[in-house]
């Protein structure tokens, strides 16, 4: 698939992700400035394209948080990644969320192997698995109180190679304080 296609479809599914959203009362975080802030019941959790991160978190409080922090995930968020997907991917979230990575099967040989972080003192990824399907899943845990950027890789390899597992996709998280009161 072309770039300009998969970035059409992102669009496409961005657009009705915010009208289905706008139409059930809940707020979906997408990216910053997609949409106001504001009081809400519960988000519900969208149908997304192959790649594209979902988010599903607790009601929203009353106050506007700063412009650069609209649309962060907060509480819980999941990103699942497909074959075809891309290989890099910006995730932003309050500090405390909890990311769940799910690695669909891959289409060529690899394997997925492992998560790691570049700054686990900002996203730790816990709780690795491979299902027998080949599926991976891996919690991210974002820092409680700090403010920063990590870069989760996942790392495939096929099982009758030598060598050493290669980055097959990166999520770049970025945790965005709340505002301070008072």
């Amino acid at each position: 698939m072309r770039w300009w296609a998969a970035g059409w479809m992102v669009v496409g599914v961005v657009a009705l992700v915010a009208c289905s959203a706008s139409t059930g009362g809940g707020s979906v975080g997408g990216p910053p400035g997609s949409r106001p802030a504001g009081p809400s019941t519960r988000a519900p959790t969208p149908t997304s394209a192959p790649g594209s991160p979902t988010r599903d978190s607790p009601p929203v409080s009353a106050t506007t948080p700063s412009a650069s922090a609209v649309g962060c995930a907060t509480g819980h968020a999941e990103v699942t990644v497909t074959p075809g997907a891309a290989v890099t991917q910006r995730l932003c979230v309050r500090p405390g969320t909890v990311v769940t990575l799910v690695l669909a099967p891959r289409a060529d040989d690899k394997r997925w192997r492992t998560v790691r972080s570049s700054a686990p003192v900002f996203v730790l990824p816990t709780g690795w698995r491979v299902d027998a399907d080949g599926t991976a899943r891996a919690s991210l845990r974002c820092a409680g109180t700090r403010a920063g950027t990590a870069k989760v890789t996942a790392l495939a390899k096929a099982p009758d190679v030598a060598g050493a597992a290669r980055v097959a996709f990166t999520l770049d998280v970025t945790v965005v304080p709340y505002p301070r009161v008072g």
